[in-house]
């Protein structure tokens, strides 16, 4: 009876041990974490606090959140505090559009004069799949 109970136990340990690993990352994907602000599902990139980790995102760029409702509520409760998002994105979404021409400049469209999807401040955003978050220490500038 006392074996059967170690087992049971290694067993159950070794399943928490595997549930808390990271889920593999797609192919066309990639794993970043960047640190900003939240406000409802839009996420905005804000400079590193001084002793955290750089960012690859430049600060300014939107996210549009996407998970389970309860990660979300829980990030939806840290608005106006600094947070790290963890989670996944499309490689090509975060490349930067037009051509490279030199010097660090790149050439592309133009947005519509009639307005359009162009306009909409949503379409451009790049959809992460989060993960996970942790505090940061700061606060979001206020707008």
């Amino acid at each position: 009876m006392q074996a059967l109970t170690i087992v049971a136990l290694v067993v159950g340990l070794a399943g928490s041990a595997m549930a808390q690993q990271e889920k593999p990352v797609p192919k066309d994907s990639m794993r970043i974490s960047i640190p900003g602000c939240s406000k409802g599902v839009v996420f905005t990139v804000m400079e590193s606090p001084e002793h955290e980790s750089r960012s690859s995102v430049p600060p300014g760029r939107r996210f549009r959140l996407a998970g389970p409702k309860d990660l979300l509520k829980e990030i939806r409760g840290h608005e106006g505090s600094m947070i790290e998002v963890t989670g996944l994105v499309r490689k090509g979404q975060l490349d930067p559009g037009g051509i490279p021409i030199g010097g660090g400049v790149r050439v592309g469209p133009a947005p519509s004069p009639l307005g359009g999807v162009g306009r909409d401040p949503n379409f451009n955003q790049i959809i992460l799949d989060v993960e996970g978050w942790r505090p940061l220490a700061g606060e979001c500038p206020r707008r």
